[in-house]
């Protein structure tokens, strides 16, 4: 059977690289050609130039819930056909449950930034970045800080450990923004990445040069980067080295987001002696750390630090636990760990694990030496190694074998933990097992700096927790120093490191115009009919009711005050409230006013408006005196769909006075038949 040839994907073609170019790739679990990779001959400038020309103004004309509603569809086609990525899954190595993290993990991934994209970001092109700054006296002259998406190209360079989620978790943020992107796997597991990417191009759901694949080397591709370009980066420090420095990148202040090496630790706390339940999560995850993707992963534990009281106990009870886990071929469900991603991975774990015992550690659990599983395949056992004098054998700290590999040390009192941990000069991820808060607190505020993401566990969060190696979408996936000092996912964060801040400087109306949305002071439509009358569709934005007055009474003071109970003195004691430094007298309650206020805009009958879900950014500026009466402008500010069946209005809520002075504002939030 001939070997089958990866595909480039440039310019919307399916394109082979030049048969001198290629290059084989070997199954995991014996060494058997999976496929053939290369890109010679593909022309990089190129597939920047049509990522730029036409990828790009495809994308920027959708709004941030168009691509976002894009984006939930290549999740749903993925996972359509999942099975078919998890039978090539398993030739990397990776057992099913792996392969879970990697396949529907992406897809989950892109699910969450669909999600909010439609709840946090507008219905719009433009994201405002914060309130509007007053510049002016009067109010007409203002300034507004807002993104939009960078018209370049954003160039993915993905690690082999996870050829799926690696992919879409840089590509959810990236096309949520209206950023093309060009992907470049890692080739060793580019077979898989390629089959993931090939389902999203037959979805036909992209618009034409939205992605670009490159499944070989990336040639002179870095020579045509400009400064509105990405590089996002998974991988080495050397390599990340190498490639920040590249010239064009200097020259050109390309941004470049990296998540690379990092040497994450886990500390079993202070109070966690043998027999408490964190004890028990402590050993467990240490365990599971090392034998998930047979501990190929960026944020896996490999410094497992113990009161030094307690080290025997953690290592016994870690061996023992190594003992049952069965390595073998990742698609016999009896294996608990597969193969390393190549045979060429597996022989640099075992040279750096002789570096880490030339500098003093020790081998405590498995042979690093033994092969276990199918002849041929890129198998080894799980090892756990010591470092009694973890000062002295600085390698622990400074090396990482990407394997199935740990090392446990010991620490004396929690300056020495915090110091320990921060050794590593940067992680992705730490996690502490503790059931003292004062614990916590200590080694948090000491340890954070060094650190992307810090997990704390016990036996009160553990049912529910996504463990010390799980990246989600909606927190932020890297760290500083050693990790690249980048951030990458984090929700709407993330979307951002695709986009350009820019501060504008006009009128509140011209402000208003170039983001789509209602700002104070903006421009309003005063309509007759009530706005609760009609739908999604039939509403603008700024279009605005406005309400009759009312005055509000002593009378109606005291009796809110008596009705639910809030008596306090502003309200009641007319003598305390003058003697106020806020206030000339008794003052009506700010929850009495925004009562009243829903009372003068609120249509009662049914209608397009089905429910009031909340209210934002409340501020209350003005105090309302008994005798002065209030009026309410109810305009909308911006709208989001949430499916063909309801939808999300954010009304700007302004309460004046009778001398036209703000009251009160906030955004309503209700959901509304589109």
């Amino acid at each position: 059977m001939k070997t089958p040839q990866l595909l480039n994907y440039a310019r919307d073609q399916w394109l082979p690289g030049d048969p001198g170019s290629l290059s084989p790739i070997n199954s995991a679990i014996d060494g058997s050609p999976v496929a053939t990779t290369g890109s010679g001959g593909i022309e990089f400038g190129a597939m920047l130039r049509y990522a730029r020309e036409i990828g790009g103004p495809a994308l920027r004309t959708l709004t941030f819930h168009e691509r976002a509603r894009i984006i939930k569809g290549l999740g749903l086609a993925i996972m359509a056909r999942k099975e078919e990525l998890y039978e090539l899954n398993y030739q990397t190595g990776a057992t099913r449950k792996d392969g879970w993290i990697d396949i529907e993990g992406g897809a989950g991934t892109l699910f969450s930034f669909s999600s909010k994209g439609r709840r946090e970001l507008p219905d719009a092109h433009v994201l405002l970045d914060g309130p509007v700054e007053p510049l002016s006296k009067s109010g007409s002259f203002i300034g507004q800080h807002i993104y939009t998406p960078l018209q370049g190209a954003a160039v993915h360079i993905n690690a082999f450990n996870f050829p799926v989620w690696g992919m879409l978790e840089k590509l959810a943020p990236t096309l949520l923004a209206g950023m093309p992107a060009i992907v470049k796997p890692a080739s060793s597991t580019a077979y898989l990445c390629e089959a993931a990417f090939r389902v999203m191009i037959e979805s036909c759901l992209l618009p034409p040069g939205a992605v670009q694949l490159i499944v070989g080397g990336v040639g002179d591709l870095f020579d045509h980067l400009t400064g509105q370009d990405v590089v996002s980066f998974t991988g080495s420090a050397s390599t990340a080295l190498k490639l920040r420095s590249h010239p064009v990148v200097q020259r050109e202040s390309v941004k470049f987001v990296a998540e690379q090496d990092s040497l994450n630790a886990s500390l079993l706390g202070p109070d966690a002696a043998p027999g408490t339940p964190e004890f028990d999560l402590f050993v467990k995850e240490v365990v599971n750390e090392m034998t998930v993707k047979a501990g190929q992963k960026c944020t896996a534990i490999r410094r497992a630090m113990a009161p030094v009281q307690h080290l025997d106990a953690v290592e016994a009870a870690i061996r023992d636990r190594l003992a049952s886990v069965r390595v073998g071929d990742p698609r016999d469900k009896a294996s608990r760990m597969g193969a390393l991603v190549s045979c060429s991975q597996r022989d640099d774990v075992r040279a750096q694990i002789a570096k880490l015992t030339a500098a003093g550690a020790r081998v405590v659990a498995g042979n690093p030496d033994a092969s276990p599983g199918v002849a041929g395949g890129a198998f080894m056992e799980p090892i756990l190694l010591r470092a009694d004098n973890p000062w002295d054998a600085e390698a622990v700290h400074d090396i990482e074998a990407f394997g199935p590999v740990s090392t446990v040390m010991p620490y004396s009192g929690m300056a020495d933990a915090i110091a320990l941990a921060n050794r590593g000069m940067g992680s992705l991820a730490l996690s502490l097992f503790t059931h003292s808060p004062d614990a916590a607190r200590e080694f948090i505020h000491g340890a954070a700096a060094f650190h992307g993401r810090m997990l704390v566990l016990n036996r009160d969060n553990a049912a529910e927790s996504t463990g010390h190696g799980s990246p989600l979408p909606v927190l932020v996936h890297g760290g500083p120093g050693r990790a690249g000092g980048s951030e990458e996912m984090g929700g709407v964060r993330g979307v951002k490191h695709y986009m350009q801040r820019t501060a504008i400087q006009s009128s509140p109306a011209m402000i208003a115009a170039i983001s789509e949305q209602y700002i104070p002071g903006g421009p309003k439509h005063e309509i007759a009919q009530h706005p609760f009358r009609r739908r999604m569709s039939e509403l603008r934005i700024g279009d605005t009711l406005k309400t009759g007055s009312r005055t509000v009474t002593l009378e109606d003071i005291e009796h809110f005050a008596n009705f639910t109970g809030d008596t306090f003195y502003a309200h009641m004691d007319e003598e305390a409230a003058k003697a106020s430094p806020i206030f000339e007298g008794r003052v009506a309650h700010g929850y009495l006013i925004l009562s009243f206020a829903a009372g003068l805009f609120v249509d009662p009958d049914p209608g397009p408006v089905l429910a009031n879900t909340g209210l934002e950014d409340l501020r209350f500026l003005t105090p309302l005196y008994p005798g002065d009466s209030m009026r309410v402008e109810l305009s909308v500010r911006a709208m989001s769909l949430k499916s063909n069946e309801t939808g999300v209005v954010r009304w700007a809520v302004e309460i004046f006075n009778q001398d036209d002075e703000l009251v009160a504002t906030y955004d309503l939030l209700t959901e509304n038949v589109p």
